[in-house]
């Protein structure tokens, strides 16, 4: 081969691999299916049978739970499965309809049409097509860092809020009574006003599933290990538990006819059939009134998809994508929307017992989705006689387990702002509802990082004896000079901090009448941005005045790089030394 034909050959090969890698960055699908192995189908069809088991009850409880009719819970658990499996970057993440959302959701369209109506279905599809567009819409312009503005406390603070109102909300089905609301004072006023219509055989039903979904949880499995079960059987015969419950429960409503005499209510009939292809309402003006809820639904939802997500990949030595997660997420909503459903994310329960059954790569959830298929083709006449108070205790059992009493003390130990976040975001969610408090959550947590760094650490720093280091003279032994100030600022300088710079300077040379020299340390600052370059201009011109020279240290370089940009170095009088010790040194000297 000739010098032109290699040359030539390697800009096919080039052109070639160029659009696979496009390719695989948008569908990473492409980028293992090709190694895809026999051993990791085995795996993730397994795992896939115990996350159908567990999704299956569960879709029909998160439905019942936005309000929806239970087939709508199984559509959202089909379409936005495999699109997650084409676009997703976490080989164990399980997508479908989780508690959270399916709160959010009926808070956002309840305001909008009355539950059961085809307008509240037309909503809740619309809330999922915009959702899956705002997500979209994120990936595309790196917009994945607006969910940093979720602290965590923030976010665990509005789950375990969520959690102990969607349990709240769920109490009416168990006691068999009708109650309205969407606070938790309105539910427990409505719920003790009531109980004196408490249906006593539901009330029965209810207690019996919560109590028996409790055990399954935490006492089946190891009851199976102990009796010679091979653990991933074990696992499959614990997940089964809902399963279990709705069987029995079912057999006994038709066999007695408690949905007749003893009046316990049921699901009733559920449609058979593939999932129907539907479009989103395009009024404008329904629009504008989900937009927000559909923001809030992709923040919150990216945020926990996320979080789980990477915990899972660490633990495979894995890694995920957060911008490909925006991808996969908003292609997965917009897929639910497409095929009757309401938005969906990442689940924390679900993509864990994904990932302990075994799942090798997305196509387990691929395997699910075909699963859940054939359910909502084949099995959905069974549940015609499924009471209504079973699912509410499958919801229950579920939701308890988001809320974390621990975080709430350990967010108080560690930092009382972030704990006055957590409860704030907590009490708000309770008392007024689940937009409101997330909001909330959201506005305290920025009004908290202005708040700190409106008021930076800032020390005076001295040599320690026999080394090039400084530190805070509060809390070590170290050598001063009494003609040069050392001073260091331990965060970025901005607009809200600027002005406690200076007057932190002011301070310190008014006591000082030898000073000769003040060196601003800047170790920590990585942004200098427009009124805090006017405060060192003020610094450096007051000081001057004064007849002290003004100095900056171990300054990094891309706020070097900015300083040079600007004119502050044509006016600035000083040096800016490499290190704290050339400055000392050089500056003593001079002295």
């Amino acid at each position: 081969m000739d010098g032109k034909t290699a040359s030539r050959h390697s800009q096919v090969t080039f052109w070639k691999a160029k659009p696979l890698k496009f390719l695989k960055s948008v569908m990473p699908i492409f980028g293992w299916a090709p190694t895809y192995s026999k051993t990791e189908a085995q795996n993730d069809l397994v795992a896939a049978l115990i996350v159908t088991i567990m999704l299956v009850p569960q879709s029909l409880a998160y439905a019942m739970l936005a309000g929806l009719p239970p087939q709508v819970g199984l559509y959202a658990s089909i379409l936005p499965l495999i699109a997650y499996a084409l676009f997703g970057t976490s080989r164990a993440l399980a997508v479908g309809p989780v508690a959270v959302a399916s709160l959010m959701t009926a808070a956002a369209i309840s305001q909008i049409a009355a539950p059961g109506s085809p307008e509240y279905l037309t909503a809740a599809i619309t809330l999922a097509f915009l959702s899956g567009l705002v997500l979209v819409a994120m990936s595309v312009l790196r917009l994945g860092f607006m969910a940093n503005f979720l602290s965590h406390p923030v976010i665990s603070g509005f789950i375990s809020a969520s959690g102990v109102l969607i349990a709240a909300s769920q109490l009416k089905h168990i006691l068999g009574i009708k109650v309205e609301g969407d606070t938790l004072p309105h539910l427990l006023g409505g719920i003790f006003g009531s109980l004196g219509q408490t249906n006593p055989i539901t009330l029965a039903i209810g207690v019996s599933a919560t109590a028996f979904l409790f055990w399954t949880r935490k006492r089946l499995k190891p009851i199976l290990l102990a009796r010679g079960l091979k653990p991933r059987m074990a696992d499959l015969l614990a997940k089964a538990g809902p399963v279990a419950a709705i069987v029995v429960s079912v057999l006994l409503v038709v066999a007695f006819g408690l949905s007749g005499w003893a009046g316990v209510k049921i699901v009733g009939d559920i449609p058979a059939g593939f999932p129907p292809f539907s479009l989103p309402s395009f009024d404008l003006s329904l629009w504008q009134q989900l937009l927000l809820p559909a923001v809030l639904i992709s923040l919150v939802g990216f945020v926990e998809s996320v979080s789980v997500a990477q915990t899972l990949a660490a633990k495979r030595r894995q890694r995920i994508v957060p911008n490909q997660e925006l991808t996969a997420l908003g292609a997965s909503n917009i897929a639910s929307a497409l095929s009757g459903g309401y938005p969906v994310t990442g689940g924390f329960a679900r993509s864990v017992v994904n990932f302990d059954a075994g799942a090798e790569t997305p196509l387990a959830g691929a395997y699910t989705a075909v699963g859940i298929l054939a359910a909502t083709v084949f099995l959905t006449p069974l549940f015609r006689f499924l009471p209504q108070a079973v699912l509410a205790a499958t919801i229950i059992v579920a939701v308890l387990s988001l809320v974390d009493l621990a975080a709430i003390k350990r967010t108080w130990s560690y930092s009382k702002p972030d704990f006055a976040a957590m409860a704030a975001t907590i009490l708000v969610v309770l008392l007024v509802g689940v937009e409101p408090g997330i909001s909330v959550g959201v506005g305290l947590s920025l009004a908290l990082f202005l708040w700190r760094t409106s008021r930076p650490h800032i020390a005076i720093v001295g040599q320690i004896p026999g080394t090039e280091h400084f530190r805070n003279v509060e809390r070590h032994a170290v050598i001063t000079d009494p003609r040069i100030l050392s001073i260091r600022v331990d965060e970025s300088l901005y607009f809200a901090n600027a002005r406690a710079l200076e007057d932190a300077i002011y301070n310190h040379i008014a006591d000082q009448p030898q000073l000769r020299d003040v060196v601003l340390m800047c170790p920590a600052v990585n942004v200098i941005d427009a009124s805090a370059l006017e405060s060192l201009e003020a610094i450096a011109h007051r000081l001057d005045s004064a007849g002290i020279g003004f100095h900056l240290s171990e300054v990094k370089g891309p706020v070097t790089d900015a300083l040079k940009r600007s004119d502050f170095m044509d006016h600035f009088k000083g040096r800016i030394f490499l290190s704290q010790y050339e400055a000392i040194s050089t500056l003593t000297v001079k002295a």
